[in-house]
């Protein structure tokens, strides 16, 4: 049986276990998947005692993002542009690493919520990992125009920049520079874990706007509340953390499971 496993800290909370048995099951895959806390200064450590029992592969979450993409003998362009890394791949001697972040994103909101990310105005919320892991995802999609807002404009200048080479209008600027209506609004900002929203300017939201929240609770957060009141459709994170899983088991399987049955059961 082939061993896979969450490394994180916290990782108790993790629901990529379950997921990943459903993916098993639907797939007739022999597999293991488990939780694994790691130190926070053990992060190496925790990897080569992995490779050394003979597992297959690892995600990673929070904070090792970005140590485990410095860890990697081999990086997917996707992860290299985003500098970080969750799905990490062991076989011959190399720790092969991948971001299936962005692409989890992308197909939530194209298949699950039906949006069309081509041609759309995007503003996505946030300079940081999150925001990162997906830029190259979402220009590979087409949209007209992408805006990176953060409390401090200089680094999403900075990260408009790094990703401007890409032939996509991409533009970085403060909260208080932004303008005009969008159609596709992420938040990649950790706001929601404080339970604040970031200051957005009145009519961001295009009509039919999509509105979504890398976050995900038993709640909608603060931000999908507010969207939802300047009348914008609204998501939260579980389906793009269902589709990120789905990228990262077909990486490791050869075969992508179906999410659809999934994603009904954990969000009714």
């Amino acid at each position: 049986m082939d061993k896979y496993c969450v490394i994180g800290n916290p990782v108790d909370h993790s629901k990529s276990p379950a997921i990943h048995a459903v993916f098993a099951r639907q797939t007739g895959q022999d597999l293991a998947y488990e939780r694994c806390l790691a130190p926070v200064d053990g992060f190496a450590a925790t990897l080569r005692r992995l490779v050394d029992e003979g597992y297959r592969g690892a995600n990673v979450t929070v904070p090792f993002k970005i140590e485990a993409a410095a860890l990697c003998t081999r990086l997917a362009p996707r992860a290299r542009a985003a500098g970080a890394v969750n799905t990490l791949s062991f076989a011959h001697g190399e720790i092969a690493g991948d971001n299936t972040d962005g692409p989890g994103l992308v197909a939530d909101i194209t298949r699950n919520a039906g949006k069309a990310i081509a041609g759309s105005r995007v503003l996505l919320l946030g300079a940081g990992g999150a925001a990162r892991g997906a830029l190259l995802p979402l220009i590979e999609q087409g949209p007209r125009e992408i805006v990176i807002a953060n409390r401090t404009a200089a680094t999403a200048a900075a990260l408009a920049r790094d990703f401007g080479r890409h032939g996509v209008p991409l533009r970085g600027a403060g909260f208080d520079a932004v303008a005009g209506a969008f159609d596709i609004v992420v938040n990649a900002s950790s706001s929601s874990l404080a339970g604040a929203l970031p200051p957005l300017p009145a009519g961001v939201f295009a009509p039919g706007a999509l509105a979504l929240d890398m976050m995900y609770g038993e709640q909608p957060t603060v931000f999908m509340q507010f969207a939802a009141s300047q009348g914008a459709g609204v998501r939260d994170g579980l389906g793009m953390l269902v589709e990120q899983a789905a990228e990262a088991f077909a990486i490791w399987r050869g075969v992508r499971p179906d999410t659809t049955e999934l994603f009904r059961k954990m969000r009714p």
